[in-house]
């Protein structure tokens, strides 16, 4: 039986806003195997300068991340979109072991199947250190709630 991740392309303007918004809400879980479901069993990413293929790969990729990461909180924003493909820009922030904080900026082009599934992420992204008096991003961990502005909306 094949998996299905609706919403499903070809994306019109509102389901490529749900698709980003689902995928805003899995990452902030911060659950490499959650976040994994949502891709091709042979995905393949660009994510920085590291090369992975596969949800195996995804999840320890996502993994790492997460253990350096630390108090992660995402914020997606469409970009653009056309038939099975959606570009996003994102910022996140978080801190490191040290309690450094950080604004990461980037960008994301994303392919899907016709079951919805990402097979294919590059993703370019710059991380910006700000102080702890600089960050906007202030929900619980977890989903950004659904009254918290986005990225236009904060000036970003």
């Amino acid at each position: 039986m094949s998996e299905l991740r609706p919403p499903l392309p070809p994306f019109t303007y509102e389901t490529a806003v749900e698709k980003v918004r689902k995928a805003e809400d899995a990452w902030n879980s911060r659950d490499p195997q959650r976040v994994a479901l949502a891709y091709t069993q042979d995905s393949r990413w660009r994510n920085r300068s590291e090369f992975v293929q596969g949800r195996s790969e995804i999840v320890g990729l996502l993994t790492r991340k997460w253990e350096k990461e630390l108090e992660y909180r995402l914020i997606k924003e469409l970009w653009a979109f056309h038939e099975n493909r959606i570009s996003v820009r994102f910022q996140y922030e978080w801190h490191d072991s040290a309690g450094n904080w950080f604004r990461s900026h980037g960008n994301e082009q994303w392919e899907f199947d016709e079951n919805g599934l990402m097979r294919r992420r590059e993703a370019s992204i710059n991380d910006v250190p700000i102080s702890a008096s600089e960050r906007k991003f202030l929900w619980p961990l977890g989903p950004r709630p659904v009254n918290h502005p986005g990225l236009r909306e904060l000036d970003l």
